[in-house]
């Protein structure tokens, strides 16, 4: 990234019967795992617009 920071974003993925949420954001990054599709959804959605996100990607 230019001048050395990282972009913010929030990411959902599913594998191997889970689904994970990876928050990135200055200098943290956060996964959290869930057994629920919706649950991981509500999260990455309460993630995106605590960073004032346009939206979240889904992979």
């Amino acid at each position: 990234m230019p001048n050395g920071k990282v972009r913010p974003c929030v990411e959902v993925v599913q594998a191997c019967g889970e689904w994970f949420v990876r928050v990135v954001e200055e200098d943290q990054e956060l996964t959290r795992s869930f057994e629920i599709e919706s649950f991981a959804l509500a999260f990455a959605e309460g993630q995106r617009m605590r960073l004032g996100l346009a939206d979240f990607i889904r992979l």
